[in-house]
Protein backbone atom coordinates (compact mmCIF):
# COMPACT_ATOMS: atom_id res chain seq x y z
CA UNK A 1 0.00 0.00 0.00
CA UNK A 2 1.40 3.69 -0.72
CA UNK A 3 2.19 6.44 1.64
CA UNK A 4 2.59 9.91 1.81
CA UNK A 5 5.47 11.29 3.06
CA UNK A 6 7.02 14.74 3.43
CA UNK A 7 10.10 15.02 1.70
CA UNK A 8 11.86 18.81 3.41
CA UNK A 9 15.12 20.19 1.75
CA UNK A 10 16.77 23.45 0.50
CA UNK A 11 14.91 22.67 -2.90
CA UNK A 12 11.36 22.94 -1.18
CA UNK A 13 8.69 21.02 0.08
CA UNK A 14 7.27 17.97 -1.79
CA UNK A 15 5.19 15.01 -2.04
CA UNK A 16 6.35 11.62 -2.99
CA UNK A 17 4.67 8.70 -2.60
CA UNK A 18 6.28 5.59 -1.21
CA UNK A 19 5.40 2.02 -2.62
CA UNK A 20 7.85 0.33 0.10
CA UNK A 21 5.29 -1.07 2.98
CA UNK A 22 4.45 0.85 6.04
CA UNK A 23 7.57 3.03 7.73
CA UNK A 24 7.89 1.45 11.46
CA UNK A 25 9.80 4.51 12.99
CA UNK A 26 8.50 7.81 13.71
CA UNK A 27 11.78 8.64 13.61
CA UNK A 28 13.17 10.87 10.24
CA UNK A 29 14.85 8.83 7.71
CA UNK A 30 17.86 10.61 6.59
CA UNK A 31 19.59 10.56 3.66
CA UNK A 32 17.03 8.32 1.84
CA UNK A 33 17.06 10.94 -1.17
CA UNK A 34 20.62 12.26 -1.22
CA UNK A 35 20.61 14.08 2.07
CA UNK A 36 16.64 15.36 2.64
CA UNK A 37 15.15 14.52 5.79
CA UNK A 38 11.57 12.81 4.97
CA UNK A 39 9.42 12.72 7.91
CA UNK A 40 5.95 10.64 8.46
CA UNK A 41 3.13 12.96 8.12
CA UNK A 42 1.15 11.15 10.63
CA UNK A 43 3.78 11.88 12.73
CA UNK A 44 3.90 15.72 12.25
CA UNK A 45 -0.07 15.78 12.54
CA UNK A 46 -0.20 14.23 16.11
CA UNK A 47 2.73 16.12 17.37
CA UNK A 48 1.06 19.31 18.73
CA UNK A 49 2.68 21.44 21.56
CA UNK A 50 1.34 21.83 24.89
CA UNK A 51 -0.44 24.95 24.25
CA UNK A 52 -2.44 23.71 21.19
CA UNK A 53 -3.31 20.92 22.78
CA UNK A 54 -5.05 22.94 26.15
CA UNK A 55 -6.56 24.77 23.44
CA UNK A 56 -7.93 21.81 21.08
CA UNK A 57 -9.58 20.43 24.28
CA UNK A 58 -10.77 24.01 25.13
CA UNK A 59 -12.75 24.48 21.97
CA UNK A 60 -14.31 20.71 22.44
CA UNK A 61 -15.28 22.11 25.88
CA UNK A 62 -16.89 25.18 25.34
CA UNK A 63 -18.21 25.03 21.57
CA UNK A 64 -21.12 22.67 23.14
CA UNK A 65 -21.95 25.90 24.79
CA UNK A 66 -22.36 28.61 22.24
CA UNK A 67 -25.41 28.82 19.69
CA UNK A 68 -26.02 30.29 16.32
CA UNK A 69 -29.20 32.53 16.56
CA UNK A 70 -31.27 33.49 13.60
CA UNK A 71 -33.39 36.46 13.69
CA UNK A 72 -36.72 35.72 11.25
CA UNK A 73 -39.21 38.42 10.00
CA UNK A 74 -42.94 37.92 9.11
CA UNK A 75 -43.51 38.63 5.21
CA UNK A 76 -47.05 38.71 4.06
CA UNK A 77 -47.63 38.45 0.58
CA UNK A 78 -48.94 41.66 -1.50
CA UNK A 79 -51.59 39.44 -3.49
CA UNK A 80 -52.38 36.35 -1.51
CA UNK A 81 -53.01 36.00 1.88
CA UNK A 82 -49.83 34.10 2.58
CA UNK A 83 -46.71 34.70 5.10
CA UNK A 84 -43.34 33.48 5.04
CA UNK A 85 -40.76 33.68 7.39
CA UNK A 86 -37.27 35.66 6.32
CA UNK A 87 -34.07 35.44 7.97
CA UNK A 88 -32.42 39.27 9.01
CA UNK A 89 -30.37 38.91 10.76
CA UNK A 90 -27.99 36.29 12.65
CA UNK A 91 -25.56 36.24 15.30
CA UNK A 92 -23.80 33.81 18.16
CA UNK A 93 -24.98 33.14 21.90
CA UNK A 94 -24.43 30.94 24.77
CA UNK A 95 -26.16 28.77 27.55
CA UNK A 96 -25.88 30.93 30.70
CA UNK A 97 -28.35 27.50 32.62
CA UNK A 98 -29.57 24.02 32.72
CA UNK A 99 -32.51 25.58 32.73
CA UNK A 100 -32.28 26.79 29.20
CA UNK A 101 -31.51 30.48 29.10
CA UNK A 102 -29.89 31.46 26.33
CA UNK A 103 -27.08 34.87 26.48
CA UNK A 104 -26.65 36.93 23.36
CA UNK A 105 -26.79 40.86 22.30
CA UNK A 106 -29.53 42.94 22.27
CA UNK A 107 -28.87 43.75 18.69
CA UNK A 108 -28.95 40.30 16.99
CA UNK A 109 -32.87 39.58 18.02
CA UNK A 110 -34.20 43.18 17.57
CA UNK A 111 -37.46 43.60 15.44
CA UNK A 112 -37.69 39.60 15.31
CA UNK A 113 -40.79 38.33 14.81
CA UNK A 114 -39.55 34.44 15.40
CA UNK A 115 -35.71 33.62 17.11
CA UNK A 116 -34.37 30.13 16.12
CA UNK A 117 -31.25 28.72 18.31
CA UNK A 118 -29.54 26.04 16.62
CA UNK A 119 -26.86 24.27 18.97
CA UNK A 120 -25.78 22.32 15.48
CA UNK A 121 -26.99 21.61 11.97
CA UNK A 122 -29.34 18.99 12.99
CA UNK A 123 -30.68 20.77 16.39
CA UNK A 124 -32.83 23.80 16.45
CA UNK A 125 -35.21 25.26 18.41
CA UNK A 126 -37.82 27.87 18.87
CA UNK A 127 -36.70 30.86 21.74
CA UNK A 128 -38.86 33.42 23.94
CA UNK A 129 -37.69 36.58 24.93
CA UNK A 130 -37.22 36.54 28.59
CA UNK A 131 -36.07 39.99 28.51
CA UNK A 132 -33.88 42.48 27.09
CA UNK A 133 -31.67 45.91 28.10
CA UNK A 134 -31.21 47.65 25.35
CA UNK A 135 -28.91 50.14 27.49
CA UNK A 136 -26.35 47.12 27.44
CA UNK A 137 -27.42 45.46 24.22
CA UNK A 138 -27.96 42.05 26.35
CA UNK A 139 -31.00 39.74 25.90
CA UNK A 140 -32.30 36.38 27.35
CA UNK A 141 -33.73 33.71 25.61
CA UNK A 142 -34.91 30.69 26.71
CA UNK A 143 -35.27 27.21 24.84
CA UNK A 144 -37.21 24.10 26.01
CA UNK A 145 -34.47 21.84 26.32
CA UNK A 146 -33.23 18.75 28.50
CA UNK A 147 -31.29 19.85 31.19
CA UNK A 148 -28.59 17.16 29.97
CA UNK A 149 -28.68 18.32 26.51
CA UNK A 150 -27.36 21.72 27.99
CA UNK A 151 -23.66 23.02 28.74
CA UNK A 152 -23.39 26.40 30.62
CA UNK A 153 -20.52 27.95 30.63
CA UNK A 154 -18.23 28.27 33.84
CA UNK A 155 -18.31 32.49 34.73
CA UNK A 156 -14.95 34.27 35.36
CA UNK A 157 -14.90 38.03 36.94
CA UNK A 158 -13.96 40.49 34.84
CA UNK A 159 -12.38 42.89 37.39
CA UNK A 160 -9.18 40.31 37.38
CA UNK A 161 -8.55 40.90 33.70
CA UNK A 162 -5.35 42.57 33.11
CA UNK A 163 -3.70 43.80 29.34
CA UNK A 164 -1.84 40.88 28.09
CA UNK A 165 -4.08 38.03 29.17
CA UNK A 166 -5.05 35.85 26.52
CA UNK A 167 -8.78 36.09 24.80
CA UNK A 168 -10.36 33.70 23.27
CA UNK A 169 -13.72 34.27 21.23
CA UNK A 170 -15.78 31.28 20.25
CA UNK A 171 -18.90 32.44 17.52
CA UNK A 172 -20.44 32.14 14.09
CA UNK A 173 -18.79 34.29 12.21
CA UNK A 174 -20.52 35.25 8.82
CA UNK A 175 -22.76 32.42 9.64
CA UNK A 176 -19.50 30.06 9.70
CA UNK A 177 -20.31 27.27 11.97
CA UNK A 178 -18.88 27.63 15.64
CA UNK A 179 -15.45 29.26 14.83
CA UNK A 180 -12.14 30.03 17.41
CA UNK A 181 -10.21 33.06 17.29
CA UNK A 182 -6.93 33.85 19.73
CA UNK A 183 -5.78 37.34 20.58
CA UNK A 184 -5.13 39.14 23.78
CA UNK A 185 -6.93 41.95 26.15
CA UNK A 186 -5.81 44.79 24.26
CA UNK A 187 -6.90 47.39 27.11
CA UNK A 188 -9.41 47.59 29.67
CA UNK A 189 -11.98 49.91 30.45
CA UNK A 190 -13.13 51.28 27.11
CA UNK A 191 -16.98 52.52 26.58
CA UNK A 192 -19.08 52.39 23.33
CA UNK A 193 -22.48 53.63 22.44
CA UNK A 194 -25.38 50.96 22.85
CA UNK A 195 -28.16 51.23 20.26
CA UNK A 196 -29.88 53.72 23.04
CA UNK A 197 -27.18 55.78 22.97
CA UNK A 198 -25.95 55.17 26.21
CA UNK A 199 -22.35 54.84 27.45
CA UNK A 200 -21.40 50.97 28.06
CA UNK A 201 -18.79 51.26 30.20
CA UNK A 202 -15.67 49.12 31.70
CA UNK A 203 -15.92 47.28 28.10
CA UNK A 204 -13.00 44.75 27.27
CA UNK A 205 -11.04 45.51 24.07
CA UNK A 206 -9.43 42.76 22.38
CA UNK A 207 -7.62 41.70 19.02
CA UNK A 208 -9.11 38.69 18.85
CA UNK A 209 -10.90 38.30 15.38
CA UNK A 210 -14.84 39.52 16.01
CA UNK A 211 -16.53 39.21 13.06
CA UNK A 212 -20.08 40.07 12.04
CA UNK A 213 -21.86 37.01 13.39
CA UNK A 214 -19.51 36.44 16.40
CA UNK A 215 -21.96 39.30 17.98
CA UNK A 216 -23.34 37.57 21.24
CA UNK A 217 -20.45 34.65 21.63
CA UNK A 218 -18.31 34.45 24.72
CA UNK A 219 -15.08 36.10 25.03
CA UNK A 220 -13.30 33.39 27.20
CA UNK A 221 -9.82 34.00 29.04
CA UNK A 222 -7.16 30.68 29.08
CA UNK A 223 -8.61 28.70 31.80
CA UNK A 224 -12.47 28.39 29.73
CA UNK A 225 -14.03 30.82 31.56
CA UNK A 226 -16.62 33.37 30.51
CA UNK A 227 -14.76 36.86 30.57
CA UNK A 228 -17.21 38.59 28.10
CA UNK A 229 -19.79 39.01 25.59
CA UNK A 230 -18.51 39.94 22.24
CA UNK A 231 -20.20 42.79 20.93
CA UNK A 232 -19.15 45.64 18.44
CA UNK A 233 -16.15 46.14 16.14
CA UNK A 234 -14.57 49.46 14.88
CA UNK A 235 -13.98 49.03 11.23
CA UNK A 236 -15.01 50.69 7.79
CA UNK A 237 -15.82 47.36 6.65
CA UNK A 238 -17.27 45.41 8.74
CA UNK A 239 -14.72 43.12 9.15
CA UNK A 240 -11.80 42.26 11.60
CA UNK A 241 -9.35 45.16 11.91
CA UNK A 242 -8.09 43.95 15.59
CA UNK A 243 -9.66 46.05 17.80
CA UNK A 244 -12.98 44.70 19.14
CA UNK A 245 -15.32 45.33 22.30
CA UNK A 246 -16.80 42.98 24.86
CA UNK A 247 -19.24 43.58 27.51
CA UNK A 248 -17.48 42.83 30.68
CA UNK A 249 -19.06 39.56 32.46
CA UNK A 250 -19.45 41.19 36.15
CA UNK A 251 -21.80 43.40 33.96
CA UNK A 252 -23.43 40.45 32.38
CA UNK A 253 -23.70 38.47 35.30
CA UNK A 254 -25.99 41.79 36.90
CA UNK A 255 -28.06 42.42 34.29
CA UNK A 256 -28.89 38.71 33.14
CA UNK A 257 -29.77 37.98 37.06
CA UNK A 258 -32.47 40.37 36.61
CA UNK A 259 -33.76 39.58 33.24
CA UNK A 260 -33.90 36.01 33.93
CA UNK A 261 -35.75 37.30 37.76
CA UNK A 262 -37.88 40.37 36.88
CA UNK A 263 -37.98 40.52 32.78
CA UNK A 264 -35.96 43.56 32.69
CA UNK A 265 -33.28 45.86 34.36
CA UNK A 266 -34.34 47.14 37.67
CA UNK A 267 -32.43 50.30 38.35
CA UNK A 268 -32.06 52.87 41.54
CA UNK A 269 -32.81 55.93 41.13
CA UNK A 270 -32.84 59.17 42.97
CA UNK A 271 -36.52 60.48 42.21
CA UNK A 272 -35.57 63.53 40.47
CA UNK A 273 -36.66 64.37 36.53
CA UNK A 274 -33.76 66.51 35.02
CA UNK A 275 -33.65 68.81 32.03
CA UNK A 276 -31.91 66.56 28.69
CA UNK A 277 -28.04 67.68 28.61
CA UNK A 278 -29.21 69.64 25.39
CA UNK A 279 -31.51 71.64 27.53
CA UNK A 280 -29.37 72.34 30.16
CA UNK A 281 -26.37 73.73 28.12
CA UNK A 282 -29.08 75.89 26.14
CA UNK A 283 -29.38 77.13 30.03
CA UNK A 284 -25.76 77.99 30.14
CA UNK A 285 -24.70 75.05 32.26
CA UNK A 286 -21.29 73.51 31.15
CA UNK A 287 -21.67 70.40 33.32
CA UNK A 288 -23.76 68.79 35.46
CA UNK A 289 -27.84 67.19 35.12
CA UNK A 290 -30.20 70.05 36.15
CA UNK A 291 -32.86 69.14 38.24
CA UNK A 292 -36.47 69.57 36.84
CA UNK A 293 -38.66 68.10 39.55
CA UNK A 294 -38.54 66.13 42.47
CA UNK A 295 -41.10 63.02 42.78
CA UNK A 296 -42.71 63.72 46.09
CA UNK A 297 -42.03 61.19 49.01
CA UNK A 298 -38.61 60.45 47.31
CA UNK A 299 -35.18 59.76 48.95
CA UNK A 300 -34.33 63.08 46.67
CA UNK A 301 -37.56 64.99 48.43
CA UNK A 302 -36.49 64.05 51.99
CA UNK A 303 -32.64 65.36 51.15
CA UNK A 304 -34.18 68.36 50.45
CA UNK A 305 -33.10 68.87 46.49
CA UNK A 306 -34.91 71.16 44.64
CA UNK A 307 -36.08 71.63 41.62
CA UNK A 308 -37.44 74.45 39.33
CA UNK A 309 -39.41 77.12 41.39
CA UNK A 310 -40.68 80.81 41.69
CA UNK A 311 -39.18 83.33 43.33
CA UNK A 312 -41.67 86.01 42.58
CA UNK A 313 -42.39 88.68 40.14
CA UNK A 314 -42.62 86.65 37.55
CA UNK A 315 -38.76 85.03 37.92
CA UNK A 316 -37.59 81.83 37.99
CA UNK A 317 -34.76 79.83 39.55
CA UNK A 318 -33.20 76.99 38.10
CA UNK A 319 -33.24 73.79 40.02
CA UNK A 320 -30.00 72.08 41.31
CA UNK A 321 -27.19 70.80 39.09
CA UNK A 322 -25.89 67.41 40.45
CA UNK A 323 -22.45 67.40 39.22
CA UNK A 324 -20.97 63.70 41.25
CA UNK A 325 -22.62 60.75 42.65
CA UNK A 326 -20.86 58.79 45.60
CA UNK A 327 -17.20 60.55 44.54
CA UNK A 328 -17.90 60.07 40.76
CA UNK A 329 -18.05 63.15 38.24
CA UNK A 330 -21.30 63.95 36.98
CA UNK A 331 -21.08 65.64 33.54
CA UNK A 332 -24.48 64.30 31.72
CA UNK A 333 -27.30 62.07 32.38
CA UNK A 334 -25.27 59.49 31.14
CA UNK A 335 -22.56 59.91 33.99
CA UNK A 336 -25.86 59.94 36.87
CA UNK A 337 -27.37 56.75 35.47
CA UNK A 338 -24.12 54.77 35.25
CA UNK A 339 -23.08 56.02 38.48
CA UNK A 340 -26.47 54.89 40.10
CA UNK A 341 -26.12 51.57 38.12
CA UNK A 342 -23.18 50.18 40.97
CA UNK A 343 -25.81 50.68 43.54
CA UNK A 344 -29.49 49.01 44.90
CA UNK A 345 -32.52 50.32 45.60
CA UNK A 346 -32.86 51.19 49.50
CA UNK A 347 -28.79 52.70 49.31
CA UNK A 348 -28.04 55.61 50.41
CA UNK A 349 -25.44 57.53 48.73
CA UNK A 350 -23.69 61.15 48.65
CA UNK A 351 -24.55 63.52 45.98
CA UNK A 352 -23.01 66.88 45.56
CA UNK A 353 -24.65 69.51 43.64
CA UNK A 354 -24.85 73.17 42.89
CA UNK A 355 -27.01 75.55 44.54
CA UNK A 356 -27.01 79.13 43.82
CA UNK A 357 -23.66 78.83 42.52
CA UNK A 358 -21.97 77.02 45.49
CA UNK A 359 -21.16 73.15 45.73
CA UNK A 360 -22.76 71.33 48.61
CA UNK A 361 -23.21 67.55 48.85
CA UNK A 362 -26.33 65.60 50.65
CA UNK A 363 -27.08 62.15 51.25
CA UNK A 364 -30.03 60.64 49.43
CA UNK A 365 -31.78 57.16 49.42
CA UNK A 366 -31.98 55.47 46.30
CA UNK A 367 -35.02 53.94 45.01
CA UNK A 368 -36.45 51.62 42.18
CA UNK A 369 -36.61 53.61 38.75
CA UNK A 370 -39.94 53.43 37.46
Amino acid sequence: MGKFVTLAGTGGLFFVILFCGAISSVAPVEDLFGGLTVLPSAAAQSALRPEEEHLVKLFEKASRSVVFITNAAIKRGFFFNTSREVSQGSGSGFVWDKKGHIVTNYHVIAGADSIIVSFDSKTSYRARVVGVAMDKDLAVLKVDVSAASLYPLSVGRSDSLKVGMMALAIGNPFGLDRSLSKGIISALGREFRSLTGRTITSAIQTDAAINPGNSGGPLLNSSGQLVGVNTTIISDSRSNSGVGFAIPVNTVSRVVGQLIRFGKVRRPALGVYSFSDEQARYLDIERGVVIRNVAKSSGAAEAGLRGIREIGNGRIALGDVIIGVAGEIVDDEDDLLNALEKFKSGDRVKVKIIRDGKEKIVTCKLQESE
